[in-house]
């Protein structure tokens, strides 16, 4: 059996020609280097809805390219419903909220989410919940008055989650074992904190290569300055994908 191409790899940047041109080097041709693409906060902030469709238009995600839509929303109940009323026609495949919102918010962004869908004869969006960032450990925690490890944080956010009808949830790898022992093996592990054998961590404090992600049970893996970065993005984003253990043509 082969495996599908676990990998998304992360836009994050305002500059929308250079987006566009990126998504096309890895999404185009009858077999995408990528399984999916993420467009973060910093993209949609300084193009929105119009620069989804033109950097990421519906034809290059015909042959099953994923659409990540990482907004990270975190509000009262209301306008968090009302984040995923607004993106809902674009269709991504998943939108992120942050499970420090609360059980009320989590359950009234995935209602809305049915609702969209249905409403819009597309497919439902699947939710999936920011625990813990992967830039912060425990010192940073306990800054903010939350007495644990970022793990056992997890943990806890993720089951209130699931419980809350998320579909999945954004994690580090440190978090991949505990949380499939935990959840299941149908609940979504987003993992970002990714970097290919022998590359720099920057700003992530809890990462791991991608075959040893994918081994410990991550549904899929953020990778992002390893791939933008790269002089072949498309080439380094299929050598990533050959590490984390996909089969390709």
């Amino acid at each position: 059996m082969t495996r599908a191409n676990p990998i998304y790899c992360g836009i994050d940047t305002t500059d929308l020609m250079g987006a566009a041109k990126l998504i096309r080097a890895l999404a185009e041709g009858q077999h995408p280097a990528v399984g999916g693409i993420k467009l973060g906060l910093e993209f949609f902030l300084a193009h929105g809805a119009p620069g989804v469709r033109y950097a990421f238009p519906e034809p290059l995600r015909a042959a099953g390219t994923g659409f990540f839509l990482d907004l990270k929303l975190h509000d009262i109940p209301n306008t968090a419903a009302g984040g995923i009323r607004a993106v809902a026609d674009l269709a991504p495949t998943y939108i992120t909220v942050h499970t420090a919102g609360g059980a009320e918010m989590m359950r009234a962004a995935a209602a809305e989410a049915r609702a969209q869908a249905t409403r819009l004869g597309v497919a439902r969006p699947k939710l999936l919940g920011v625990t813990v960032l992967t830039s912060l450990d425990t010192a940073d925690l306990a800054a903010m008055g939350v007495p644990a490890a970022p793990s056992d944080q997890v943990r806890r956010l993720a089951a209130l989650a699931r419980a809350n009808d998320l579909d999945g949830v954004i994690c580090s790898p440190l978090e991949i074992a505990a949380l499939r022992a935990d959840l299941g093996s149908d609940f979504v592990l987003m993992v970002p904190g990714i970097r290919p054998a022998g590359s720099a961590a920057n700003d992530q404090k809890r990462v791991m290569t991608p075959g040893e992600a994918v081994r410990l049970g991550a549904s899929h893996l953020v990778v992002s300055r390893p791939i933008a970065q790269a002089a072949d993005p498309r080439q380094a984003a299929l050598a990533i994908a050959r590490e984390a253990g996909v089969n390709l043509p």
